[in-house]
Parts: structure tokens; sequence; C-alpha cells
């Protein structure tokens, strides 16, 4: 019977691999730009929602990644 995933690994940070974290991180400092262009009172830029967009695609991939990777199977140079 094979192994239940690590459902950790969509949540946890410590459980990310590259791609989500980089992913989290984005959104993170995308939310920072907003809430600091909302306290600047400037209008945000004309497809800055695509960031967001942008970053849940990243974070999807990188969770097929981190869910298809085997363990401990990482390439080392």
């Amino acid at each position: 019977m094979p192994d239940k995933p690590d459902l950790r690994k969509l949540y946890h940070p410590t459980a990310f691999n590259a791609w989500q974290f980089i992913a989290l991180v984005g959104v993170v400092m995308s939310l920072g730009a907003q809430l600091i262009l909302a306290l600047m009172h400037h209008p945000r830029p004309d497809g800055f929602h695509w960031l967001y967009v942008c970053w849940a695609a990243l974070f999807v991939l990188g969770t097929i990644s981190n869910f298809t990777s085997k363990p401990g199977g990482h390439h080392h140079h």
C-alpha cells in the first residue's frame, strides 16, 4: 500500500521546495508593495494583479514537483 502524501508540503514552509518558497516570498513582497502603494495613496499599476496569478502558478508547479520528487533523491554536483 503506498504511503500517504505528506500534506505539510502544502502549508508548512519547512516542507516547501525552492519554488514554493519563492512563490510564498513573492506573495508577501507583492502584498507589502501593495500596502505601501495604498499608504502613499498611489494607484496600483495596471496588471498588478497578474503578479498574484504568477505566484500562484509557481506555487502549484512547485507543489507538483514537491509531491512527485523522491525523498532523498536530490542531485548533487
